[in-house]
């Protein structure tokens, strides 16, 4: 049993789902079928819009050449590097990006391919939407001005660069470089020629730099061959003056012989460390020279302890970041932006620091120096010490030895320095790069743009989407009432009847051009049925009372109620009740100037005694219906008052008692207070609303402020009902023609 149970709230809560499923999708098909026309339209204009895009865009071909960053590149000659071997990083690549994308490559490219010859870089060639837009620069410049060399140049370059695409696949070291133009062998041309001219601009930079590693060792060699030379020469003077002639054998030697050995090989290796030391000082300060007389900073010095000090390379690969995106900083917002200038100071605060590390390294460096030549010093002290406790015979030969020591260093170093210096020289006549291309761009047989399926895709995928969007904004945007659901949701009423848009002119019949629509006229149409459906309405809910009085009011002007009220009196008093209509505008009577145009007496002056009842009531011998006009002869400040005061109640028990029915035409509830003094004299009140037109904040707003006529509503009636414009708001389609035809209604 409870299995039964829950198998059944189950299945009660699937149908429920289901069911609110079918409300949504039934709302959102109601929702499109309104609005069908607004998707329709900005669907159609997107695809216009786009039409006319894909039209005044020329097509553009895009060309792809790879190029390779390969630290495993073959050499020809086998030679260590002057500047060393630098690992390729992930941010070595990302540099060779930048500079591929520099100005100085794409001027070369542009120079070298004449690129400001072609109309394509210099002028404008966006389509027709290009063309206009390129007028109008040239429209306002003087006449017969034609353009310099520098500024073609500047121009093509701005149209170089945007069509210039370089990227790194993957995480590899291959960069993709394409190039997009309206001709497909130009495109493949320009990205080739960017390519090459990376890979000449490489080597070049390359050999700029061997090239001065070069001249500083020729400089060198000159110093040390000088100082070879010197040391030589002064030996072969000493054996000469001393008569020194070497016999080729050791034979016995003193003690003090072999420490003078010992001594002048201790002296020779300091003397080593002093010049090696003497070296190094003068190259480091070679270079604070130079950035204290205004040259550039060499980042990379060739100083062991400066390539491995903790200070310094982190100052560099900050230095080297800084200087790519100052690079790039300027070709994106010009030489003098904000952030450009900050980095150039960032820069010039780590050079400075750069520099302040190499003083300090100088420092050490003299220093060494000078403990060097204090150990040289003290070598050579000792040994002069030795020489002098020497015999005499000794003497000559411990010189000797000195200078022989001195040439074969300076000789040493010479050849050193040589080694290094040919090395540069070959890496000079014979540059290596490490970029090289590995895919050739070729012609592209097809445009790569506009892609026009993709781009219409899109577009109808947009269209449709803004088109839901407006249709949805006008849809919740339309704050009036639609249908009896709203009504009865919002207001919290019922609607009794939804008459439909009608021509008065249909009911121009027996001569009577003056009366409201009459439904007896027209008795089978939708608008004499939806009348019949406001006398049933009232009455339900007057059962059992001998007299009726409805009174029928608006929330604003010209919705219709006087039409209403008029058709409901006709129809009930041509079915043979004894009917009456009243006029209750006192302050606009519209229904007594089309009822009773040429009335001199109405409700006024029978309240005020000065006529009866039946001299102002007019009667219709068609329908029978008996008509009480408002006859005014000047504007009332106080119509509110009269219709609540004694003798107006004391009129409409008279009218209790001689009609069945009393029917009364009100003015609008918004501009005017009139209706909320009506409360004692009739039973309900009928609210008149304009579909379509009327807003629910005002019908709210109306209602809100006359409280007695909503506690005494019988319902709301939608008038001037579009039948056709109903369907897409009534989900149930209940107004279609074959219903009312099939009892034979008509329009």
């Amino acid at each position: 049993m409870l299995q039964r149970n829950k198998n059944f709230v189950n299945r009660e809560s699937t149908v429920s789902e289901f069911a609110a499923l079918v409300e949504v999708l039934e709302s959102f098909a109601g929702f499109v079928r309104r609005q069908f026309p607004v998707i329709l339209f900005v669907l159609l204009l997107t695809l216009a819009v786009v039409a006319v895009f894909l039209f005044a865009t020329p097509p553009r071909y895009a060309a792809q050449a790879k190029l390779i960053i390969d630290s495993r590149k073959v050499q020809l000659f086998q030679q260590q590097s002057v500047l060393g071997e630098i690992p390729v990083e992930s941010a070595t690549v990302e540099s060779q990006i930048e500079i591929l994308k520099s100005e100085n490559i794409a001027l070369s490219v542009i120079k070298d391919l004449h690129l400001i010859e072609d109309p394509e870089f210099v002028e404008s060639t966006g389509g027709v939407i290009g063309t206009i837009m390129g007028l109008i620069p040239n429209f306002f410049a003087p006449p017969n001005e034609s353009k310099s060399e520098p500024e073609l140049t500047r121009r093509a370059l701005g149209v170089f660069q945007g069509q210039l695409a370089a990227r790194r696949a993957g995480q590899t070291y291959v960069i993709d470089i394409g190039f997009v133009s309206l001709d497909p062998t130009r495109a493949a041309q320009v990205a080739n020629a960017v390519a090459d001219a990376y890979i000449v601009d490489q080597l070049e930079a390359k050999y700029e730099t061997t090239r001065r590693a070069g001249a500083w060792l020729q400089d060198r060699l000159q110093e040390l061959r000088g100082q070879a030379s010197t040391a030589e020469r002064a030996v072969v003077d000493y054996k000469t003056k001393n008569n020194i002639v070497d016999t080729g054998g050791t034979g016995g030697r003193l003690i003090n012989e072999q420490q003078l050995a010992d001594l002048n090989a201790a002296l020779v290796q300091a003397r080593a460390k002093t010049t090696e030391d003497k070296a190094r000082l003068d190259r480091i300060d070679e270079i604070i020279r130079e950035e204290g007389s205004g040259e550039k900073l060499a980042i990379a010095p060739a100083v062991t302890d400066v390539l491995q000090n903790a200070v310094i390379t982190p100052l560099r690969q900050r230095y080297l970041d800084y200087a790519a995106r100052e690079a790039d900083y300027s070709n994106r917002y010009g030489h003098n932006h904000l952030a450009v200038v900050n980095l150039r100071n960032q820069m010039r605060e780590i050079r400075k620091a750069i520099l302040d590390e190499l003083k300090r390294i100088a420092e050490t460096y003299k220093s060494d120096y000078e403990i060097a030549k204090a150990r040289e010093d003290s070598l050579q002290r000792s040994l002069d010490q030795i020489v002098a406790e020497s015999q005499t015979t000794n003497q000559a030969q411990i010189v000797l030895r000195q200078l022989e020591s001195a040439a074969k260093s300076y000789r040493s170093l010479y050849d050193n320095f040589l080694q290094r210096y040919m090395e540069s020289v070959q890496q000079q006549s014979f540059p290596i790069t490490e970029a090289r291309v590995i895919t050739r761009a070729s012609s592209p047989p097809s445009p790569s743009s506009p892609r026009t399926l993709h781009i219409l895709a899109i577009a109808s995928f947009g269209g449709a989407v803004l088109g839901l969007s407006i249709a949805l904004f006008r849809d919740i945007s339309d704050r009036v009432f639609r249908n009896g659901m709203q009504v009865e949701t919002t207001l919290l009423t019922n609607c009794i009847a939804m008459v439909p848009k009608f021509d008065c002119t249909k009911s121009i019949v027996r001569g009577r051009q003056n009366l409201p629509c009459a439904t007896v006229d027209m008795p089978l149409s939708r608008f004499t049925e939806a009348i019949r459906a406001i006398k049933v309405a009232a009455d339900l809910s007057a059962a059992g009372k001998a007299s009726k009085v409805i009174g029928f009011t608006s929330s604003l002007p010209n919705e219709g109620k006087s039409t209403v009220a008029a058709n409901v009196a006709q129809l009930i008093a041509h079915a043979g009740a004894r009917t009456i209509l009243v006029d209750g505008d006192l302050r606009n009577p519209w229904l007594s100037e089309v009822l009773a145009r040429t009335a001199k007496i109405g409700s006024l002056d029978v309240i005020s005694g000065k006529a009866s009842l039946d001299q102002a009531v007019w009667n219709d011998p068609i329908t029978n219906v008996a008509f009480l006009p408002a006859v005014s002869r000047s504007h009332l400040q106080y119509s509110n008052e009269i219709l609540g005061s004694d003798e107006m109640k004391k009129l409409f028990d008279e009218l209790r008692r001689r009609y069945e029915w009393v029917v009364v035409d009100f003015s609008p509830l918004a501009p005017v207070v009139d209706v909320r003094s009506t409360a004692h004299l009739v039973d309900s009140y009928v609210l008149v609303i304009e579909w379509g037109r009327t807003k629910i904040e005002a019908v709210e707003h109306a209602l809100h402020s006359a409280r007695g006529v909503y506690e005494n509503l019988l319902g709301v009636v939608l008038n001037k009902v579009d039948v056709r414009q109903l369907r897409k708001y009534d989900r149930g389609n209940f107004y279609h023609n074959k219903y009312y035809a099939r009892y034979g209604y008509t329009e």
